[in-house]
């Protein structure tokens, strides 16, 4: 291992589980006990294999195509031949190619070529380790949301403070102050976070672990509700400042604000890197023409001696106190939102990741303190006041470049980060839903990278709600800013909480300073947090108030859906003192142990089973059939068989034949090759047609046995399924094939002129467990 740097402490970071964004995310490795009975289950496999011909004598062909590699294969795929799209790296394996991933269909081609011009061709998941961002590139994508906080934070805090009268403008600076030490004191406890979780965390997380789940998920809750205002009040403030200079447009804010959304979207799919590339110069140019502002704007300044200009006389409509005061402290700390996204994305910074994610971090929070505090200082010295009409940020902009080209420059920049401020929340949400789809809490749909190893389906579901809130108040969202500050600080003060807890269990070198610096973010930030929870609750903050404890309920009922299914697809247990061989194929500890006598016993068992004759296996049968007579009371409800092995399950094939076509002959043909009981079911209208369908069969040879079922309603799916579920009621241990003959058409519009019954049938008896739907496609020409 390759010599690493220590940090200021000395000491490297704790090794903690890793969280990457792996494209096996969605596939979670076996355990020692489901690996134990998987193992149990692969012995009665073996035993009840016993005696037939190898498993790969009976193929009627070779799977890996290696010996069909270079014949011709036109297919539905055109010039595309199907052999042409896997390429053999390793014996047994076949990796498929690009042109592999795209849809046969004459649609799934033209939406592909869509796909492939705005997103670029697909990324493999072998380029998931090359798909990070370095630190000039991760600053300003990460950093949108927090830097042009200092366009509507300080004029926030002032905005309260001018209701006192202009002479409480004073206070500005004292209150600056303040946040300025919040800033930092949050900024540094993120830094212990990334410390603590090298491999990625952010409030879910780090609460989670520290405090608990319902913790952790009442965090989450808080930051979903902030990233999707992000986005929606983001996209309306920048379209607000396009407007306001070109007034003529203010008629389509809403398809503007959808355009960018959507741009958002299609730059965030195609890649960290991609979308990196896109966004950063921007955010950059902001950076820029601010530091140039606060640079001429001191200047002019220094030349009066620093003597602030006296604001104009404002009347006062609430008197100076405290809760003023709490008031205006807590809208300024909405320039803090954003500042945890560095310690959720620690995953996508080039190596060391923990080491740059801390320095980009460092980065930012030191140019919020300098935008926010020069801004403020240069407010209280020119002497300006919130206009409803124009912003302070455009007012200082005028004030300082009465002519040139730097006003205009200036307002475009401060647009064009507005909108991008949004794509922090692009940046961070799918992540966060990531974390939770690992743990339960989310749709597992969230663990999967899209063809560009970005977390497409995180991303989908943020512009669409984020769009929704946006339509929904017509653009313009300014009311739901109030639930910022409610919920951004509900995540950090559980994750300065959880810190210290952290710490407090850990106990690290230097873990007693470490607590005491989360400890203080995290009164800081509750204090923020029930001033804003109390000052603006009735205008807006009781929708995060009433929305957290919602989310948690609803992430709660998805892990509990969850975890019923995992229970009921769990391999049952192995019996005490079997194990299962271990994953490398060697022998498990269990087996070594395992002494020769019960080694012989079980080579007796597997033989006497392979060996059982045909009489034993129908004693067997008659035996399985008189208990089947009392299954009602002998199961309760949902208690089903499970059969794991071949020799275990038992058949019974159902073919349901409305006509004797080629479509009927060609499912007949097929139940009866698969070598198990098997028969022909009708459904008739009237008798009459039932007899007529009978001689039909005769003259084909009566091969099967065929019932028919009498419709008088002329209904045939409801009819068909509630036999299928009579018959499964009489035997729950037999396994019921329905084989359906299904008529496959080239064109869409084709399939309004077909009844799909077979569609319809599989949702009627999806319900119905112990059976299994199966189709026999007959497929149309051209």
């Amino acid at each position: 291992m390759g010599r690493q740097k220590r940090n200021g402490s000395g000491a490297s970071p704790p090794e903690q589980p890793t969280v990457a964004f792996s494209p096996s995310a969605e596939f979670p490795p076996l355990n020692e006990t489901e690996l134990a009975a998987l193992h149990e289950v692969g012995q009665r496999w073996r035993a009840d294999l016993r005696g037939q011909p190898p498993r790969d004598a009976v193929l009627p062909l070779d799977p890996t195509l290696e010996r069909y590699r270079h014949r011709p294969t036109p297919s539905r795929f055109h010039r595309l031949g199907r052999i042409e799209m896997f390429r053999t790296e390793r014996h047994g394996e076949l990796t498929a190619t690009g042109s592999a991933s795209t849809a046969g269909t004459r649609f799934g081609r033209a939406v592909g070529a869509i796909r492939r011009a705005l997103l670029g061709p697909p990324l493999s998941s072998a380029a998931v380790l090359h798909e990070r961002m370095r630190k000039l590139i991760a600053l300003p994508v990460l950093s949108s949301d927090l830097l042009s906080s200092v366009a509507y934070g300080p004029e926030a805090m002032l905005t309260i403070l001018v209701l006192a009268g202009s002479g409480a403008l004073h206070l500005s600076l004292p209150i600056a102050a303040a946040l300025v030490i919040l800033m930092i004191t949050v900024g540094t406890s993120y830094r212990q976070t990334v410390y603590a979780y090298p491999h990625g965390a952010g409030s879910y997380l780090v609460a989670s672990d520290s405090l608990g789940p319902r913790f952790g998920l009442t965090a989450a809750a808080g930051l979903i509700i902030d990233y999707v205002l992000t986005v929606s009040v983001s996209v309306a403030a920048g379209i607000g400042a396009i407007t306001s200079a070109l007034p003529r447009l203010a008629p389509f804010t809403v398809p503007f604000g959808l355009l960018v959304i959507a741009a958002l979207l299609a730059g965030n799919l195609r890649g960290v890197r991609a979308a990196g590339r896109i966004f950063a110069a921007p955010t950059y140019l902001f950076i820029a023409v601010i530091l140039l502002l606060l640079a001429v704007g001191l200047a002019q300044a220094a030349g009066r001696g620093f003597a602030p200009v006296p604001p104009p006389p404002v009347g006062a409509v609430e008197g100076l106190g405290l809760l003023v005061v709490l008031r205006a402290f807590s809208s300024g700390a909405t320039s803090m939102t954003g500042i945890e996204a560095v310690s959720n994305a620690v995953p996508v910074f080039r190596p060391v990741e923990w080491r740059q994610a801390r320095t980009t971090l460092t980065w930012m929070v030191g140019l919020l303190v300098l935008l926010f505090a020069g801004l403020t200082i240069l407010f209280h010295l020119t002497g300006l006041v919130p206009r409803a009409q124009e912003t302070l940020l455009s007012q200082l902009a005028r004030h300082t470049f009465p002519t040139g080209p730097w006003y205009p420059l200036i307002q475009a920049a401060t647009a064009m980060v507005l909108l991008l401020a949004a794509n922090t929340a692009f940046n961070d949400l799918p992540r966060l839903l990531f974390f939770m789809a690992r743990d339960g809490y989310a749709p597992r749909r969230f663990l999967h990278l899209g063809d560009r190893l970005a977390l497409s389906n995180g991303l989908v579901a943020l512009a669409l709600a984020a769009a929704l809130i946006f339509v929904t108040f017509g653009g313009y969202t300014q009311s739901l800013i109030p639930l910022y500050a409610v919920g951004v600080f509900l995540a950090f003060t559980l994750s300065q909480s959880g810190m210290v807890r952290h710490w407090r269990r850990h106990r690290v070198p230097g873990w007693r300073w470490r607590a005491t610096l989360n400890a203080f973010g995290a009164v800081l930030c509750g204090l923020v947090l029930v001033t804003a929870a109390i000052t603006k609750f009735l205008a807006g903050a009781w929708v995060a108030v009433l929305a957290v404890p919602l989310l948690v309920l609803f992430c709660l009922q998805i892990r509990r859906h969850y975890d019923t299914m995992r229970q009921a697809l769990a391999l049952p247990p192995a019996p005490v003192g079997r194990q299962r061989r271990p994953r490398d194929g060697s022998p498990g500890p269990g087996r070594d142990q395992a002494t020769e006598q019960d080694r012989r016993a079980d080579a007796v068992e597997q033989d006497r089973r392979a060996d059982a004759t045909e009489q034993d296996r129908r004693a067997d049968a008659t035996e399985q059939d008189r208990r089947a007579d009392e299954v009602e009371e002998t199961s309760g409800p949902g208690d089903l068989r499970v059969d794991l092995s071949p020799g275990e399950v038992r058949h019974l094939v159902v073919v349901p034949v409305a006509r004797l076509n080629l479509a009927a002959l060609r499912a007949l043909a097929y139940a009866t090759s698969l070598g198990q009981p098997a028969f022909a079911v009708h459904l008739s209208p009237e008798q009459e047609e039932a007899d007529r369908f009978r001689r039909q069969w005769e003259t084909w040879g009566d091969h099967l046995r065929l019932e028919t079922i009498i419709s008088p309603y002329r209904t045939v799916i409801a009819p068909l399924a509630q036999y299928v579920e009579a018959l499964h009621s009489v035997r729950p241990e037999v396994t019921l094939t329905v084989v359906v003959p299904e008529i496959v058409v080239r064109h869409l519009w084709h399939q309004l002129l077909h009844t799909r019954a077979e569609l319809r049938l599989r949702r009627a008896l999806r319900e119905v467990p112990g059976v299994v739907v199966t189709s026999v496609p007959i497929h149309l020409p051209e």
